[in-house]
């Protein structure tokens, strides 16, 4: 027999994670680590820091991490330490005595839904602002004791991190996490074996692990199907944050609606409220109603009636395309065992999901969503204009201005991400006090009494905080990505903390427009190269690896950035994450945004400058269409008038117009400096945008929106329909369903008006009318929709109520007379629709009969 040069197989490997044995004296730590509380605790953070600088840096600032890496002989120092163990009984005291108040019971209980949490830099379970937004929400729902669960996915790969190669093209890095290395705990069975969540698919059970973040107070639960229980086409389902094909984006969305409630009813857990954050959670809703129908033995329309009446869905995309839709075939393969577990057709679940019934659409979530949700808001006062008028077509009897829908404008945690200079600075200026009361701007009004100098040092410390990050974690970077050592130290070497150092930072969506600095580079040439006013621009940020043009862009800026005129002059730091972003927000001078509006639905990075004494340069979109009006000097502002249909002629101007206010009045305004070194009038405008802006965008003040907004009213509906047996759900459903049955048959029998088509101020007018309202009665109402003629369109005017004058068998008699008072060119129409007190507003049963 010949012999082989080789006979094996592949090796089969285990994972094993050998943790440090943390001293008993060290015990605190581990207990710290496992709870998020440290992430917007300064003191908490700087005690893990000071454990090992070197350490802290390389585990990405990772508590768990750090404390499994420690040496032995670092831990022996650290006892022998009494400094550091003084630190550490004082912080550990502050958490339990935080830990120890009690959750608030003057507010309902809420379960809150969300693909994607931004918590910190070491749990890779975001991509961007809405994950960096539901984080920073339930953070204040911890400080502000309000007892919310929260629901999502543990993601094996989460979103990539990003290198950029020589030539600029960016590089999608999905690294696995090791779950055992972070902030979480598996949840596990009485016996010690770890929990398994089954979750019914057609044809099969997805089995899911559930583990636990700690974020202070409250508690989010996160699934993970990437174990050997499940088959490798199920296993993915939580491998990455928005990626893969269509059928896999359904099986994330079905698990965490449909998985979510099922989660949180194995772990025990039972909420009033469901807030469905963005439409992929909308699912949760058709396990709620499976729930009612099934166990409570409801009928389908009751159970809507109660799903409804609990649920609030936020959305935060301004434009149709970005709402997630399925094709029929897709969404049966997944869904079509639902309508028998509801008593309905397969029609009836097509058409909760499409603005027009009855068609081919395909079925969108946002729109089951707006059908199975009571209330639903955008993120800006701007984003709520813009939402109603996206979904108008849903509710066909009214115009966008009539609808239900309302808003919330995003705010930021403070406590996040106030740098910990200036919440120290705050706490001594100011009082403790602004840390209770946030969101009230009397609390603000100290810093116009604080010393200009004491802002400027601040400013400048913040900023030689920034620039020495760059030099040490970007350093590297550049040299491994870039090539050529000596042009790395260049840019390092040109980095001047005495210019006026401009940010921009956010994900690299063509409609953020990073491209408009670039429109004229002869003029941006000047504008960097001058030596008596040297200014720099930093860039961050990441592309989909889907979108090209995204990563076209950043390509490009690369490309721009080592022209030598430009070179240390445009900067581009790479990965851009939560660690990065609060560098940014708090050390550069301006914050630029340039969307195109009205694409920014909110935006919240701008909100973090504030926090941190730097000053906005933005569109009037989103939240700094409001923040700019609180007052006008207190930044910078692009116009919200078009100037040009063509997209591309607007950018045109809005780039000229960029370059204008920084030659003619930012940048002269920065060095306009006294002999101490400082602008005084740019103090005053820091001062402005903290004192008269920050305090009204704060998380605090979101959360306390959501409360008196949607919160509340809608646990005390709740309550009254489930009271009793749910005998208020099941009356209105009753009147429902006479009032659908009867409306084919409500005509006018009779119309009479003195209106001739022409009047005068002053002239009196009368309509009477009478319809046959089929049985109805008076739960049938009319009135006169008004529209005006102005700016060259039609306007909503007013909505005129008419009296019930008469009643006679069926038919009702109504009337409208009034003085005409208001001069112009106006449209009216005269509009039927049924009425009753107990419903929340017309759109939840916006049946309509114009005549």
């Amino acid at each position: 027999m010949k012999l082989q040069v080789s006979n094996t197989n592949a090796p089969s490997w285990r994972d094993i994670t050998v943790k440090a044995n943390l001293p008993a004296e060290l015990k605190p730590l581990e207990e710290l680590a496992r709870n998020l509380w440290w992430v917007w605790n300064s003191e908490g953070k700087s005690l893990f820091r000071d454990l090992d600088h070197d350490l802290w840096r390389a585990t990405g600032e990772n508590p768990v991490m750090l404390l499994q890496q420690l040496s032995f002989e670092r831990l022996q120092e650290i006892i022998a330490d009494a400094g550091i163990m003084e630190r550490m009984a004082h912080v550990y005291k502050m958490f339990r005595d935080y830990m120890a108040q009690p959750m608030r019971t003057d507010v309902p209980s809420i379960a809150y839904f969300s693909m994607e949490y931004g918590l910190c830099n070491a749990l890779k379970i975001y991509s961007g602002g809405l994950g960096v937004l539901a984080g920073d929400y339930i953070k204040e729902a911890s400080d502000s004791r309000v007892d919310m669960t929260a629901v999502g996915f543990l993601y094996r790969y989460g979103y990539f991190t990003q290198s950029l190669s020589v030539d600029g093209q960016q590089i999608a890095n999905y690294e696995p996490q090791n779950f055992n290395q972070l902030p979480i705990e598996q949840m596990m069975e009485k016996d010690g074996r770890p929990m398994i969540l089954e979750v019914p698919f057609p044809g099969r059970v997805v089995y899911s692990h559930i583990w636990k973040v700690n974020v202070g107070r409250m508690n989010l639960y996160l699934m993970d199907t990437d174990f050997d229980m499940n088959s490798e086409f199920d296993r993915v389902i939580t491998h990455q944050l928005y990626g893969g094909d269509w059928e896999n984006r359904i099986k994330q969305e079905y698990l965490l609606g449909i998985g979510g409630v099922l989660m949180l009813q194995k772990l025990g857990i039972t909420t009033t409220l469901f807030h469905c954050n963005e439409g992929h959670a909308a699912l949760l809703n058709l396990q709620r109603l499976v729930d009612y129908v099934q166990k409570d033995k409801l009928d389908f329309n009751v159970a809507l009636e109660l799903v409804r009446a609990s649920s609030l869905y936020t959305v935060h995309t301004p434009v149709p395309a970005g709402h997630d839709y399925f094709d029929e075939g897709l969404f049966g393969k997944y869904m079509g065992e639902y309508p028998a577990k509801l008593g309905i057709s397969w029609q009836d679940l097509m058409n909760m999901g499409r603005e027009n019934p009855d068609t081919n659409e395909r079925f969108s979530m946002s729109v089951f969503a707006l059908n199975t949700c009571q209330e639903a808001n955008g993120v800006s006062w701007l984003h709520g204009e813009v939402s109603k008028k996206m979904f108008q077509g849903i509710w066909k009897g009214y115009s966008w201005e009539e609808s239900h829908v309302g808003y919330v404008t995003n705010g930021v945690h403070m406590p996040t991400w106030a740098a910990s200079e200036w919440k120290s600075f705050y706490a001594e200026k100011l009082g403790q006090q602004v840390f209770e009361n946030q969101s009230d701007p009397e609390a603000w009004k100290g810093i116009f009494r604080v010393k200009d100098e004491e802002i400027w040092q601040m400013r400048c410390t913040l900023k030689n905080k920034f620039i020495n990050f760059v030099k040490r974690d970007f350093k590297a970077k550049w040299l491994a990505n870039q090539g050529d050592p000596s042009a790395v130290m260049k840019v390092v070497d040109k980095i001047n903390p005495n210019a006026l150092i401009i940010g921009f930072a956010r994900r690299f969506a063509t409609y953020k427009r990073a491209h408009l600095l670039f429109t004229d580079l002869d003029r941006l040439a000047k504008i960097v190269n001058n030596e008596q006013f040297p200014v720099q621009f930093v860039f961050s940020g990441k592309a989909h690896p889907a979108d090209g043009a995204g990563q076209g862009l950043i390509k490009r800026i690369m490309e721009i950035s080592r022209m030598p005129q430009f070179l240390g002059k445009i900067i581009f730091l790479e990965d851009y994450n939560m660690i990065v972003a609060k560098r940014l927000v708090t050390g550069v001078d301006i914050w630029l945004n340039t969307p195109t509006r009205p694409l920014e639905a909110s935006g919240t990075s701008g909100e973090k400058a504030e926090m941190n004494g730097v000053l906005n340069f933005s569109v009037l979109d989103g939240w700094w269409y409001e923040g700019y009006r609180f007052n006008e000097q207190a930044g910078w502002a692009l116009t919200d008038k078009r100037t040009y249909t063509d997209q591309s002629q607007q950018d045109k101007i809005d780039a000229a117009t960029i370059y204008s206010m920084l030659e003619n009045e930012i940048i002269p305004l920065y060095f306009a400096k006294n002999s101490k070194g400082y602008s005084p009038e740019w103090i005053q405008y820091i001062k402005r945008s903290i004192g008269d802006i920050a305090p009204h965008f704060t998380m605090k003040r979101m959360i306390d929106d959501y409360i008196s907004r949607f919160y509340d009213k809608e646990a005390a509906r709740t309550k009254r329909l489930s009271a009793k047996d749910f005998a208020l759900a099941k009356e209105i459903v009753a009147w429902k369903e006479k009032v659908a049955e009867a409306w084919p048959g409500v005509h006018v029998v009779e119309l009479n008006t003195t209106d001739t088509g022409n009047a005068i101020t002053g002239q009196a007018t009368e309509t009477t009318v009478k319809v046959d309202t089929n049985g109805l009665g008076t739960d049938v109402a009319l009135e006169m929709v008004v529209y005006k003629h102005c700016d060259g369109e039609d306007k909503l005017w007013r909505t005129v109520p008419f009296k019930v004058v008469a009643e006679e068998g069926n038919v009702v008699t109504y009337k409208f007379q009034e003085d005409l008072m208001d001069a112009g060119v106006f449209r009216y129409a005269y509009r039927l629709y049924p009425t009753n007190p107990e419903l929340p507003h017309r759109q939840d049963f916006a049946y309509t009969k114009w005549i």
